[in-house]
């Protein structure tokens, strides 16, 4: 499943599974658009590990948030690699809180980064996505959009409203034989995780039927996938990457 000489955009990329997705599709000859809001070293060192592997890659900031940052980002796409094959709409942020004590202000941050974003950067890349020869919209949600996490009811919603997201673009985008699917990572090594307490993580791990968390390579082998040519005939999925915890 090469992905020599395909242009791919992976927002929120400098760190955790964004980057893991962005270094695997750098790595199997994808031209890589880095984009990050604030972690720009971490950014770079992502460009280095791509490079140093033999692959092109490119950093972006951009609040995605902002659509006239993503528009900037888009533009820094199409000079390095011109248009994009693959849109990863992976950026999102938790400001976790017991329902009754959520502000507004932490609600509303959740649904804009993580759904505006996700809508911000899925219509600037709609047009190359809808006529690259085999166009892919990934969606990055997560198993609290299906089973709900307590203290998380924005970032519940939020994931949760990609799903409904995902399926509609599918059905737009197949006019045009582009592909959009999502996928649902479930608990995954990442810096975030590890800042978890034993006890929680070893009551979580109890709840998973393969008995570990996920590695960020397991999620970013089936974006791989659907970012291929191999996958021309899914659309309109959720692809659940938990480990069975929802069996």
């Amino acid at each position: 499943m090469s992905m020599e000489g395909r242009t791919c955009v992976i927002t929120g990329s400098a760190r955790g599974i964004g980057r893991g997705i962005a270094e695997h599709l750098g790595r199997e000859g994808a031209n890589v658009v880095i984009n990050y809001r604030s972690s720009e070293g971490e950014a770079h060192d992502v460009v280095e590990t791509i490079e140093s592997a033999g692959g092109n890659a490119v950093v972006a900031q951009a609040d995605v948030s902002d659509r006239d940052e993503v528009t900037h980002m888009r533009e820094i796409c199409h000079e390095a690699f011109g248009p994009a094959d693959v849109l990863v709409n992976n950026a999102g942020i938790t400001a976790d809180e017991q329902f009754t004590e959520m502000t507004r202000e932490e609600w509303d941050r959740v649904m804009d980064v993580n759904l505006g974003g996700m809508f911000n950067s899925t219509q600037e890349f709609f047009d190359d996505i809808w006529n690259a020869e085999d166009g892919r919209l990934i969606n990055i949600s997560s198993v609290v959009g299906k089973q709900g996490n307590f203290g998380q009811a924005n970032y519940a919603a939020a994931k949760s409203g990609m799903f409904g997201f995902t399926r509609t673009i599918a059905l737009e985008l197949a006019q045009g034989g582009s592909t959009a699917n999502c996928v649902a990572p479930g608990f995954t090594r990442t810096d975030m995780v590890e800042g978890v307490p034993d006890k929680v993580l070893d009551r979580i791990v109890a709840g998973i039927p393969l008995e570990r968390l996920a590695e960020v390579e397991d999620i970013a082998a089936v974006v791989r996938f659907l970012a291929s040519e191999e996958s021309a005939y899914v659309t309109g999925e959720v692809i659940d990457v938990n480990g069975g915890m929802d069996l």
